[in-house]
């Protein structure tokens, strides 16, 4: 039975969560506070957490931070009354796997989780490298090198870049993108595919130096992992 555990300091919101989740099959932990979030998410291993941002005694930022620095490999769906573009980005560079708004109807919170639920079993399948040319992801740990350097990706950002990895030297729309990665996330813009390749070309950075691959912008035509000049497979 999968194990979802809701953080939410509204006791109804968290009593009508569980209920629904339990009718549909799920193993449902409650937590309304940071600390018995954290230690909920430790004892209880469960394969989602559903997360509210503004708790008694901290945010919910803070719990999906200390998640992901800890390797916790879950989906993350924060549930919020913020709405605004800045917040969602915020909550999704933060490791989230998605972020629905406050107030929102079930069924679609219930099909956004079967949803990322499915697609993080499909990547704990063998496919867990990714190579084009030097570069070598590791999806099992999101951990991208080129040479002696690495760096660390979070979820959403390892998806990206395994996106640009398997059409090498091609640019790939920004639509395409969109629709690939951020189809089922709601009130979301084209614009988010700019910020998260922002995010990866600051990770990517001190490849450069080192003669690595650049994600390019191909004008009209999207963007580009260009590893031209060098030997590559994928």
């Amino acid at each position: 039975m999968t194990r979802v555990l809701i953080v939410e300091d509204d006791s109804d919101i968290r009593g009508m969560l569980a209920r629904g989740l339990e009718a549909e099959g799920f193993s449902v932990g409650m937590a309304e506070r940071v600390d018995d979030a954290l230690s909920a998410a430790r004892d209880e291993s469960p394969e989602a957490v559903v997360l509210d941002i503004t708790l008694p005694d901290g945010s919910g930022h803070d719990v999906c931070r200390s998640l992901r620095e800890g390797g916790y490999p879950g989906a993350i769906l924060f549930l919020s009354a913020r709405d605004e573009i800045r917040d969602r980005a915020e909550g999704l560079a933060l490791g989230a796997d998605d972020y629905i708004v406050k107030p929102f109807v079930f069924d679609e919170l219930l099909a956004r989780l079967q949803t990322h639920l499915l697609r993080r079993r499909e990547a704990d399948s063998p496919r867990t490298i990714v190579t084009a040319g030097r570069l070598v992801l590791d999806l099992n740990v999101r951990q991208v090198s080129f040479g002696d350097a690495s760096a660390r990706l979070t979820p959403r950002e390892a998806e990206l870049l395994a996106l640009l990895m398997e059409e090498v030297n091609k640019p790939i729309a920004r639509g395409t993108i969109f629709d690939k990665l951020w189809a089922t996330q709601g009130g979301l813009s084209l614009n988010v595919v700019d910020v998260y390749v922002g995010y990866l070309r600051s990770k990517l950075s001190d490849f450069v130096r080192f003669g690595g691959p650049i994600i390019t912008t191909v004008r009209g035509k999207g963007f580009m992992l260009d590893l031209r000049g060098q030997d590559f497979r994928h």
